[in-house]
């Protein structure tokens, strides 16, 4: 992905709130097996069987 702009990089929502998110360096080689916005989104997903109070 080097040399593309910001704009054109690829995106795909949040399996758990819905709200799209980009590319980063970090993920270029797990990018398909990315499914989460942030680390929140992740520990909340649907189905978790794990409940915080």
């Amino acid at each position: 992905m080097k040399g593309v702009k910001k704009q054109h990089l690829p995106s795909k929502p949040c399996l758990t709130c819905g709200r799209p998110f980009t590319w980063r360096k970090k993920w270029e080689k797990v990018w398909d097996d990315v499914k989460y916005c942030s680390d929140r989104c992740r520990r909340s997903r649907p189905g978790s069987a794990s409940t915080s109070s």
